[in-house]
């Protein structure tokens, strides 16, 4: 689907009308081969106009006549999503649900740490073929990525505010099994609770 004339990727954009999200670098080729996943959501679920413009690097998305309310807001956080890193399902969830929110945050906001350290605290939040991030994820219901020294969370905000709380500690180099511990009596509280 094509806009009727072009937006350049310097010039002055209506905000409420068009958003132009440019992904890293290092998931550019990402986007190109999962397009079609990207651009079916937006177009068949929430009613917009998207493109990828390639000359600027960056996708474009439109509201339409038929957009529903939030739409364009949506969109741009559900391609910002796919853009950090997150499965398409998830970034997908975005789009259906109204109190999903990703958060971001960096290692060093933390605990400062160089070197060895730093892959080190990065072991322990993955662990073992993604063994540790994946208990986190299910226990917390939340989704993580990451990405270097960047840390995205992408949930409702409790959950979003129990992962972090989670991987703090990691960093902050608790023991990987007390810390699973934890989240799993943390977690049968609240499922007695409900």
């Amino acid at each position: 689907m094509c806009f009727q004339q072009p937006v350049e990727c310097s010039g002055v954009q209506n905000a409420t009308l068009t958003r132009t999200i440019p992904p890293p670098p290092h998931r550019l080729s990402a986007l190109k081969k999962a397009w079609s996943d990207v651009y079916v959501p937006l177009v068949d679920i929430m009613k917009l106009q998207v493109r990828m413009n390639t000359k600027c690097k960056a996708v474009q998305i439109r509201s339409s006549v038929h957009k529903t309310p939030g739409a364009l807001q949506n969109g741009e956080e559900f391609v910002r999503a796919f853009a950090l890193g997150f499965h398409i399902q998830d970034a997908v969830a975005l789009l259906r649900l109204d109190d999903l929110y990703i958060q971001t945050f960096e290692i060093r906001d933390v605990k400062a740490l160089q070197g060895d350290h730093l892959a080190r605290a990065i072991g322990r939040i993955a662990g073992t073929n993604g063994s540790t991030r994946h208990v986190m994820e299910n226990l917390t219901k939340a989704r993580i990525v990451l990405s270097g020294q960047n840390i995205h969370i992408l949930g409702g905000f409790a959950n979003i505010h129990v992962a972090r709380e989670t991987v703090v500690s990691l960093i902050l180099e608790a023991p990987t099994g007390k810390v699973q511990r934890g989240l799993q009596s943390a977690r049968a509280k609240t499922s007695s609770m409900s």
